[in-house]
């Protein structure tokens, strides 16, 4: 199974919680990585269709505000899926990392190949 890019990631992310529309994602987004990820709103929308097209994501309703279309998008069984299985891949790298950042002998000393 592939990886996700970041926006995908954290598009879906913002939708685990329930539908939200295309400004409300990128608001959950800058606030679910503590403003770390801050998307444009062009990768916004770009994602969004490839993900649509991927069948993550899904459109619940359409509706026209202030003369502008808003779409509501929810996350798909397959887009929960995938999320799920991206978020262990991640959790299982780092805590190799948390591993072997450790105190103690690491496997170079243990076998005597360190100098």
């Amino acid at each position: 199974m592939p990886s996700l890019t970041e926006p995908a990631f954290w598009v879906l992310t913002a939708l685990a919680e329930g539908p939200h529309h295309g400004y409300a994602v990128l608001k959950r987004v800058g606030d679910l990585s503590g403003g770390e990820t801050s998307l444009r709103v062009t990768t916004l929308y770009a994602t969004l269709e490839r993900l649509e097209q991927q069948q993550l994501i899904g459109v619940v309703s359409e509706e026209v505000v202030d003369g502008r279309a808003r779409r509501t998008y929810e996350i798909t069984p397959e887009g929960r899926g995938l999320l799920t299985a991206e978020a262990e891949r991640l959790l299982a790298r780092a805590r190799a990392a948390q591993r072997q950042l450790q105190p103690g002998p690491q496997l170079g000393r243990a076998l005597g190949t360190t100098s």
